[in-house]
């Protein structure tokens, strides 16, 4: 694109400071400069188009001159820029190239810096903002989903503003987080994207491996996600709206609950019917069908409106956008919003000063009177929240079959919460160029959190009659600071090309909280003046900082021979002082054979060999665990006292992990077959661990480095345009993960003989149910190893329940088993692991002339969920006060002697013990996800000064092929972390229809 401007006059001798090409009069001599968004552009190429033999280039500030006559079309082109034609005509013309989209799709952004594709070493994947934004949703992290191999991400709920969380290449600790690091535009900002505004992205790069996260030391462990926002283009102004607005809708998945007459059926299928004795057992319930369901659900309204402003010039460049997403809940009761606002310029006073001022702000708020989850799906149909005359039934009623539960309704119609938070990040950043080869680049950011919550029970609900009403009232302030002051050389000379980076971070958090309970009030009063009673009064301050030197160096030779080092030393304040700081480095190398003379292959367009070899560390989740810290309680006739909470450990030292990969990156038959291959190696040593001891102080567990992990996997991601012609375009990409975790080593603990071995450890699913699956962590084993009583199906005999009674030699080889029904008998087996074998995504795009057509699908194969949901709904009679679900296609219960059955004999308040914990429960959860599908076309308006319009629509989670009995085979996160069981109360994933229309100025 070329901007013209032509000023009354010019001064000759301020030629060189000027952006012009001037026509001498009388003269055929023509001379000029060349510029774009980043300044002077040299070795720009200047052809006469009249006369392609008059030809010149640029010099290194972009001046040039050439020999052509007034009227004649001057011919420039640039490498990373449009190529301009522009006429020449008397007085001055100002031209601005602009830089071409294909060649910044050939430069990444790595960490802390920018490389081109052909010099990186490390295994990335790059997404496009817009590629991420098919799907409709406030969080970034539910966005990632199937579109980056070897990025397993569990997705939120289909509670609006739910978030998800990711996990990159398996799990490499134990007791900390899994999450990657996420950096956006240069900043440090933790274990989640925050409220960023997805509209807002320009770019996602994800680090996988050594060579290319080693550079954040400590915080790198889990991958990283680097994130670079929108920013204006000099020479360029744009006004883009954007708007969705559509409605979604709960998907239940295979999970369906019996209605009043399956639930009659099924209760008179028993084979102690004649036991049943509640007062309203009668054939008439049958004909009793309340729909908790439906009650509870309705079609929710989704829009999301953005509006962006971006303007630039050479000395200055804005871009402002400002957004707005609205949900209402798919469960009655519960209402997202969310408003965001960006600003980000760029300032060039001198030619040697960029200033990068940027300003974030966004307001959330939830209002929450939502309606019962867990009803939808325990509730009898037999008992209604109403009686005949349309009144709210009041708790514990005796019209209902099951006369002990709650009618949530009555509550609701006082109940309720609410939340705002508001989030606040500013940025003064600033580049000075040295040289033309050496800057200093400088980010300084401080981000401010305020997060408020209240609730309100009533005096008459249920959960406020004891107290005379509950008022809540919660505050968190969080604040953190990120600098990085660091020297940046690029420099090529001859075949050689060197960039590298060296500087020091600082990184630190402060947070306040304050949690108020108050009770006793008159009911509609709902501020904690009213109470009479100070319930619960807690606060806290938490802190912690983290300093580090790093540098990072890649040097190309010749555009063939690619190697590239970092070093990192990391300082950390939840570490004592013997082991506070860690060193981190990598070591990597590449090979563009398709730049070698002696290779002939021209159906190969590149082909690129990388190999790494490095560290990353990661840090306890706790913040003092290198202190002895005390409580002080009221405890010693209401006195205050303090009590040991936590022993510390000063030989605490870092968590680290040392991966070995390499990759093969090539494209094929002009660039429309892409396809990377990577092979991976994690070693995880001193893995930190909160380790249980003895009670007798009062602790019951201490942070300890405790053992070794390894994680091994392969990924690849195959893309190609099978159609390109000028008409069509239809492109297919596929990606896929696969990850194999083992444990290596463990602590040992103590024998009765007094000496040490190690022994297997076992830990709960995450899922924090009483009575759920467990887990064993033993060395040769996968961390996510179920440790459960083995199923061994149904007696054909008498439907009893069947287990296994396994025996094992000294050494642990099975010698034999049998089967038994009695529960206590049987023995708890080592029973397979639940994160799956394979996993990604893939997806295709097809485009004719204007209109165009998308699809993104998800998938997983062999893993394995703990449905706990089964032990209650699906409990053989054990539960008579919940509402039971149907059984699946293939399923069959035992009726007769001689049934070969899925399920055991139905009993009332069954004592068989067939639902409890077992693998009976364990279920595959493979899964095919229509997760969006898109048609759009786009108007041709330029003539009324329109520069795009684009009408699509679009559908959300169609449909799922899954063999799964629950509600969705993909498990919503918990507070970022991945669940492999599912409670009782899932929330269900949403299914969404949207419109939608992007116009651009």
């Amino acid at each position: 694109m070329l901007a013209l401007i032509t000023p009354s006059s010019i001064r000759a001798n301020t030629f060189a400071s000027e952006l012009s090409i001037r026509v001498e009069e009388g003269q055929q001599k023509i001379t000029g400069k060349i510029t774009s968004s980043s300044g002077s552009v040299s070795g720009a190429t200047i052809t006469v188009k009249e006369n392609s033999t008059l030809t010149t280039s640029s010099d290194q500030d972009g001046n040039f001159s050439i020999s052509a006559v007034p009227g004649q079309t001057l011919i420039v082109t640039a490498v990373g820029h449009e190529t301009v034609e522009r006429k020449i005509v008397g007085g001055t013309i100002l031209i601005t190239l602009v830089e071409s989209s294909e060649e910044l799709e050939e430069v990444v952004i790595v960490g802390y810096g920018v490389q081109k594709k052909e010099s990186l070493t490390g295994a990335l994947q790059v997404v496009s903002g817009e590629k991420l934004r098919d799907v409709t949703t406030p969080n970034v992290e539910n966005m990632l989903n199937g579109k980056v191999s070897g990025a397993f991400v569990a997705p939120g709920s289909g509670r609006p503003g739910s978030g998800g969380a990711v996990v990159i290449r398996g799990q490499a600790t134990l007791n900390g987080s899994t999450s990657p690091l996420w950096v956006i535009d240069g900043v440090i900002v933790g274990s989640g994207a925050g409220d960023l505004n997805p509209d807002d992205i320009e770019t996602m790069t994800v680090l996988k491996d050594a060579a290319s996260t080693a550079i954040y030391g400590s915080q790198g462990a889990n991958g990283v996600v680097v994130v670079t926002t929108k920013r204006a283009k000099s020479g360029v102004s744009d006004i883009t709206f954007s708007t969705r607005i559509g409605f979604n809708q709960l998907t239940n998945g295979n999970l369906e609950v019996m209605n009043g007459e399956e639930l009659y059926d099924y209760y008179a299928s028993f084979s102690n019917a004649n036991t049943i004795k509640f007062p309203r057992w009668n054939e008439k319930l049958r004909n009793s069908n309340f729909d908790w369901w439906d009650l509870a659900t309705q079609n929710g309204f989704v829009q999301n409106h953005n509006i962006s402003v971006s303007s630039g010039t050479e000395k200055l460049r804005s871009y402002l956008s400002v957004g707005m997403y609205d949900e209402k809940g798919a469960v009655k009761g519960y209402d997202y919003k969310r408003y965001n606002v960006r600003l980000n310029q760029e300032y060039k006073p001198f030619d040697w000063l960029t200033i990068k001022p940027s300003v974030v702000g966004s307001r959330r708020g939830v209002e929450n009177r939502e309606y019962s989850v867990g009803a939808m799906y325990s509730n009898l149909p037999w008992d209604s929240p109403y009686d005949a005359e349309g009144n709210l039934v009041p708790h514990r009623s005796s019209n209902w079959v099951n006369s002990a539960s709650t009618n949530y309704l009555y509550d609701l119609q006082w109940d309720h919460s609410s939340g705002v938070k508001y989030e606040l990040m500013g940025n003064l950043d600033f580049v000075v160029k040295l040289t033309d080869w050496l800057t200093f680049n400088s980010v300084n950011n401080y981000r401010y959190i305020n997060d408020a919550s209240a609730g309100y029970t009533d005096p008459r609900s249920n959960g406020g009659l004891s107290v005379q009403g509950r008022i809540t009232d919660y505050r968190n302030e969080v604040a953190r600071r990120y600098t990085n002051q660091m020297l940046t050389v690029n420099k090529s000379w001859g075949k050689h090309t060197l960039f590298a980076v060296g500087g020091y971070e600082f990184n630190d958090y402060w947070s306040k909280s304050l949690d108020v309970y108050g009770t006793g009030f008159i009911p509609g009063f709902e501020i904690l003046d009213v109470v009479s009673k100070p319930e619960r009064t807690k606060g806290g301050i938490n802190e912690w900082a983290v300093q580090s030197l790093l540098s990072k160096a890649n040097y190309t030779y010749d555009n063939r021979y690619l190697v590239e080092a970092s070093l990192r030393r990391d300082g950390a304040s939840n570490f004592g002082d013997n082991a506070k700081y860690g060193n981190f480095f990598s070591f990597s190398g590449g090979w563009n054979i398709h730049n070698e003379s002696w290779f002939n292959a021209p159906w190969v367009n590149t082909l690129k060999l990388r190999a790494s070899y490095g560290s990353t560390g990661n840090r306890p989740s706790a913040l003092y665990p290198q202190y002895n810290l005390y409580s002080v309680t009221q405890n010693y006739n209401g006195l205050p006292g303090t009590l040991i909470s936590n022993i510390g450990n000063k030989a605490l030292t870092w968590e680290k992990t040392m991966t070995t990969g390499i990759g093969v990156d090539a494209t094929f038959l002009n660039n429309r077959i892409r396809t990377t291959v990577d092979y991976y190696d994690k070693d995880t040593d001193n893995v930190l661990y909160n380790v249980p001891i003895s009670g007798l102080t009062g602790v019951t567990r201490i942070y300890r480095n405790i053992g070794k992990m390894n994680n091994k996997g392969l990924e690849v991601s195959i893309g190609g345009d099978i159609i390109r012609t000028n008409d069509w375009l239809w492109s297919l990409d596929v990606n896929v993960g696969h990850n194999v975790n083992k444990l290596i080593d463990l602590f040992p603990t103590r024998n009765g003989d007094g000496s040490y071995s190690v022994k297997p450890q076992f830990i709960g699913d995450g899922s924090n149910i009483a009575g759920s699956a467990q887990y064993v962590l033993e060395p040769g084993r996968a961390v996510d190893t179920y440790y459960l009583k083995e199923w061994a199906g149904v007696n054909p005999d008498n439907g009893a329940p069947m287990w296994y009674i396994v025996k094992r030699d000294a050494e642990g080889n099975e010698t034999s088993r049998e089967t038994t029904s009695d529960y206590s008998k049987a023995t708890i087996e080592k029973l397979g692991k639940s994160s799956p074998k394979l996993f990604g995504g893939f997806s295709t795009a097809l485009q004719y002339k204007q209109f165009d057509l998308g699809a993104t699908f998800g998938y997983s194969i062999g893993g394995n969920f703990y449905n706990y949901s089964r032990q209650e709904y699906d409990s053989d009679g054990t539960y008579t006060d919940r509402n039971q679900m149907k059984l699946m296609d293939g399923w069959n219960r035992w009726e007769k002697p001689g049934d070969v059955a899925t399920h055991p004999i139905a009993k009332y308040n069954n004592q068989d013990k067939g639902n409890q914990v077992s693998s009976r429960y364990i279920e595959e959860n493979d899964f095919l996800r229509l997760r969006s599908l898109t048609l759009g076309y786009n108007l041709k308006l330029n003539q009324y000064g329109v520069k795009n319009v684009r009408l699509f629509f679009s559908g959300e989670n169609l449909f799922v092929l899954t063999n799964y009995s629950g509600v969705d085979p993909e498990l919503p996160a918990n507070d970022g972390s991945v669940l492999s069981s599912t409670g009782p109360a899932v929330y269900p994933a949403t299914r969404k229809y949207m419109f939608g229309l992007n116009v651009s100025f």
